[in-house]
């Protein structure tokens, strides 16, 4: 049998790049992968390392994806699903998030579908004949469903049919015991290489460190796979750890109050999210709690009311936190400690996922720490229980330190990140540093002396001349170490150790026993190579807030669109996220497209959605504009812009350019905000000038002094402004190519002003 879309097969994939012939999606040519991308999903660009994987998809080859939330991990398989014969199936762990991408994908006019334990046997008939008749591209299953063999019948069945493209297994990390989210069922999924060894697998996930890759590609016997590890670095995200006294949820009302948006709150216990949530609610804050201790048809409900706006927080525990699939969330709160870094990181990522700036805060008190070790001591495994508390404490180092918050959740997965990232409280309060090189002498000596044996608590006794008879059972009182550290204190020592983890300047196993090791960078420490800084803590009395967008027309607007949005959501009965995202239409407020070709240029809008609501949205614009009698922003002047002679071919801003603009606005120069984004300068000065064309709000003042400003613009005068190196040799070596494009484009976009009027 023929499937109807058998003309999507790709051509032109080979060695990385694109043949003659371009590509054909379900019957449509597109000379481009980044034309298919905005005729279906709305987007100009892709995002880094998403072109690749998807080329390695379609070549058939198995991949290893480890990307962060919000990444786009979602597209390496749809957009290719859409591209290879046969069909792509999704093993996806919870119902809430089969749910969610389907939604996405048929608002965006492509067939997908699920089948899971909410159907009814006549709708799981119809949708399996659905599959037969190669009408749907995606189907979302469980694990469990997977391995059962009356599904496994019917995958035999789509096999010699329609035929199986690949199979996309999401949550990857699943399948290691060494992942902070285990599932048993996610073992057996090597059965899928075993019954179809000639279809491509391609495993993706969030998390994953060094030990959990390999264990993923092991267990689902992946050949040879393209690996691609993006960084882990959340840039919009702005992380904080705050003291948990008695008065945490007064707190953490004011909180709740003064920011705007959906968020989520994790608690240890079930008793714990009742009870927050009820409590909430008495103070006319919308909340409801979502774990396992409900039903599946109230936690449901209390989903869909999340993520369609009825609600505004959700309080649920851990456990349940993959449930969660909302990408405009603006807070993230663990009011309890998290038992994992892994997992701390995993949760805190289900803000911002739609790019835009959230907060993430972490409430910190030892009575919490008792009940996790409590929850631990509950596990049968003596194994798991020493892993368990080794992960508890990295937790608890990462909530007592006081260096760079990013610093500490990347180095956990191997990226190392230079600290200084602007957007974290230590960073943004940091408290004082000390030099301690002679305490960290003594302290790396001792873990030497100490043959490399043993863990922080041991070492500590041993620099402090501790009495335990453990010491002098193993001869360590001999050491010419002990108690050369007596005039500091227990947690003055902690205080180092923790130091010396976090700046990579120690190590230590991660197998349950955790033992000090020695580095290479530990040894230019005792050879007096290198010297080491400790940042002493210093508690901030004020709370600590972080930028918002203030301008009061757009604010205007943008709660006038997401009213409208929640509208069209609710008569169609999906979240509304999946008719546009919060990025998109901060984008709009922002643009105020009052045209469909203007429309068209927002980031999210393909081809389907200025179809489908593009009128709705630029009337809606239009008469608000009108209301408030707000002048048009350009796309007609922007579009001159293109049109001049000379001029650079105006292309609308992206999400990444409004990031880069967010932390400009945010007052990080352009070096910081390369090194914070990991691109390189010229980047970040390519983002910038787009967003000058565009007339967005970037302060040029900043980045180019006004008298340097007025000796560009009279070299502009007598050169013109089509030539940036005419330009250069006009002014001199003491001018740079990124300052010039900057007044160029300003120079270009008042020009286009004045000429529109």
């Amino acid at each position: 049998m023929i499937p109807q879309w058998e003309s999507a097969a790709c051509r032109g994939i080979g060695n990385g790049g694109l043949g003659c012939h371009g590509f054909r999606v379900l019957g449509l040519a597109f000379p481009s992968l980044e034309k298919a991308l905005k005729h279906y999903f709305g987007y100009d660009q892709f995002r880094r390392q998403q072109r690749p994987i998807i080329e390695q998809v379609l070549k058939g080859r198995d991949v290893l994806v480890v990307m962060p939330t919000g990444g786009g991990k979602s597209l390496c398989y749809q957009l290719p699903a859409l591209m290879k014969l046969g069909i792509t199936v999704v093993v996806s762990p919870l119902i809430a998030l089969m749910q969610d991408q389907v939604d996405s994908l048929q608002d965006n006019g492509i067939a997908a579908t699920f089948l899971n334990s909410t159907q009814s046997w006549q709708q799981v008939r119809s949708q399996e004949a659905a599959l037969l008749a190669g009408k749907i591209k995606l189907l979302y299953v469980a694990p469990e469903r997977l391995v059962n063999p009356n599904f496994l019948q019917l995958l035999d069945r789509l096999s010699q049919t329609v035929g199986l493209a690949t199979f996309a297994i999401d949550e990857a990390h699943c399948v290691s015991v060494w992942g902070h989210d285990f599932r048993p069922d996610y073992r057996q999924l090597s059965i899928l290489r075993q019954h179809y060894p000639q279809v491509p697998i391609l495993a993706l996930t969030a998390t994953a460190t060094e030990r959990v890759r390999q264990d993923i590609m092991a267990q689902l016997w992946l050949r040879d796979p393209g690996i691609y590890i993006a960084s882990f670095n959340r840039p919009n995200l702005y992380y904080e750890v705050r003291p948990k006294p008695r008065d945490a949820y007064a707190d953490l009302c004011q909180q709740l109050h003064q920011w705007s948006g959906a968020g989520i709150i994790y608690c240890l216990s079930r008793k714990r999210a009742d009870e927050l949530a009820a409590r909430l609610r008495q103070d006319d804050i919308d909340a409801l709690p979502y774990h396992a201790g409900l039903s599946d048809q109230v936690r449901r409900e209390h989903q869909q009311r999340f993520i369609r706006d009825d609600v505004r927080v959700i309080v649920a525990t851990i456990a349940f936190g993959m449930g969660i699939n909302k990408p405009d969330v603006r807070f993230v709160i663990h009011y309890d400690i998290a038992c994992t870094l892994e997992g701390y990181y995993q949760a805190s990522g289900r803000a911002g996922r739609d790019g835009e700036t959230a907060h993430c805060i972490l409430y910190f008190s030892y009575a919490d720490v008792a009940t996790a070790e409590f929850l631990i001591g509950q596990k049968s495994d003596p194994q798991e229980q020493r892993l368990a508390r080794q992960q508890l404490r990295q937790m608890i180092d990462y909530a007592e330190s006081t260096v760079c918050r990013r610093t500490i959740q990347l180095g956990y997965f191997g990226e190392d990140y230079p600290g200084n990232c602007g957007h974290c409280d230590n960073c943004l309060h940091p408290p004082p540093l000390e030099d301690w090189t002679i305490e960290a002498q003594k302290f790396l000596s001792c873990v030497a002396r100490c043959r490399e044996r043993f863990g922080m608590g041991h070492i500590i006794d041993v620099l402090r001349g501790s009495r335990k008879q453990r010491i002098f059972d193993l001869g360590h009182d001999q050491l010419s170490t002990y108690g050369i550290g007596k005039d500091r204190s227990v947690d003055e020592w902690r205080l180092l150790g923790r130091s010396l983890l976090h700046q990579r300047l120690l190590s230590e196993t991660t197998d349950g026993y955790p033992v000090l090791k020695l580095t290479g960078a530990s040894w230019q420490i005792l050879r007096q190579q290198a010297s080491v800084q400790v940042a002493i803590p210093e508690r901030l009395s004020q709370p600590r807030q972080i930028a918002e967008d203030n301008d009061p027309t757009s604010q205007q607007l943008l709660q006038h669109l997401r009213s409208l949005r929640k509208r069209l959501a609710d008569d169609q009965g999906v979240p509304p996220y999946v008719v546009f995202t919060e990025s998109s239409l901060r984008q709009m407020a922002q643009q105020r497209p009052q045209t469909l070709t203007a429309f068209g240029h927002i980031s999210g809008v393909g081809n389907r959605k200025l179809a489908q609501y593009g009128q709705v949205f630029t009337q809606a614009i239009r008469e608000f504009c009108q209301d408030n009698r707000l002048p048009r922003v350009a796309p007609k002047s922007v579009a001159s812009v293109a049109s001049r002679p000379g001029s650079r071919r105006y292309r609308p801003p992206t999400d990444t350019h409004f990031l880069t603009l967010q932390l400009h606005q945010q007052g990080l120069p352009p070096d910081q905000i390369a090194r914070q984004r990991r691109v390189t300068l010229r980047t970040i000065h390519n983002h910038l000038e787009r967003l000058i064309l565009a007339d967005q709000a970037v302060d040029l003042e900043r980045l180019v002094s006004p008298e340097r400003q007025d000796a560009i613009r009279i070299a502009i005068q007598v050169r013109g402004h089509g030539s940036l190196s005419a330009l250069h040799d006009q002014l001199g070596p003491t001018y740079d190519y990124g300052e010039i494009r900057l007044v160029v484009a300003d120079w270009e976009r008042r020009q286009s002003a004045a000429e529109s009027r």
